[in-house]
């Protein structure tokens, strides 16, 4: 599933579990003071369970917030335990990956999820654009799929990562459409930004697009380099780099 991930990123992807610490020296090594963890569950059930993360992140308080993940197929359990990671371990959202369920993100199961986030204040996150691994990438089409759940729930914030290629004015008219609607540039490099992003990003994208590296597939250092060839002014970088996420996740960390 993840031959084409190789030879997009020209290396192999980790097979093992990488420790936290390769995380703070990747972080340290780009100046990002604070990132998000993110659990992973698919059909298979955990990848990187919700313990976990819970763990790392009580481990370094001060560097990571929590993103749940929860077995979509089970629409109770997945709402129980979303209250759970953001009540008793203070996580800050909740992440899901429709291509990982080949369910598209307005399929009904989500819904009570979606009712949940808006309940507990805590923003929905999901893959939009195409599949990296080979799987099918029609999940991932921003409209008609996340048009329809903006549409039905207004209050629900909505981080859509991986920008969106190559549906990209899909995703950029969603967020100038939908208040609570965001990008960010997770799996990407700022050389690689698509044009229609570049361009949203110099005229008033800035305050819809927040940063993402998407470690251990693209460190943060290279996610960032060639930042400055964008050119977004003071104001503009400090929204992308870490205004935006603070304003959604309700987090407090530095850059």
């Amino acid at each position: 599933m993840f031959d084409s991930l190789r030879r997009w990123i020209g290396q192999e992807p980790p097979v093992e579990e990488l420790p936290i610490d390769l995380s703070i020296a990747a972080m340290d090594a780009a100046g990002v003071d604070f990132t998000l963890l993110t659990a992973w569950h698919g059909p298979q059930g955990d990848v990187i369970s919700n313990e976990e993360v819970a763990g790392w992140v009580a481990a370094h308080p001060t560097r990571f917030a929590g993103l749940a993940a929860v077995n979509l197929r089970n629409p109770m359990e997945a709402v129980r335990e979303l209250r759970r990671c953001v009540e008793d371990h203070g996580f800050v959202g909740l992440r899901m990956l429709p291509w990982l369920w080949e369910l598209p993100p307005n399929d009904r199961r989500y819904y009570p999820l979606y009712s949940t986030c808006v309940e507990l204040g805590v923003p929905f996150c999901l893959q939009v654009g195409h599949t990296g691994p080979l799987r099918t990438s029609e999940v991932g089409r921003p409209i008609p799929y996340l048009d329809d759940v903006a549409l039905d729930f207004p209050e629900l914030k909505i981080v859509a990562g991986h920008i969106g290629y190559p549906w990209t004015e899909e995703m950029i008219s969603l967020t100038r459409k939908y208040e609570n609607v965001y990008i960010d540039t997770s799996a990407y490099t700022a050389k690689r930004y698509p044009p229609e992003l570049v361009r949203y990003l110099q005229a008033d994208g800035s305050k819809k697009v927040m940063f993402g590296s998407n470690f251990p597939m693209i460190a943060p250092q290279k996610a960032l380099e060639d930042l400055d060839s964008i050119g977004m002014d003071a104001d503009a970088r400090e929204r992308f780099l870490s205004g935006n996420a603070k304003a959604v996740f309700g987090v407090c960390g530095g850059s």
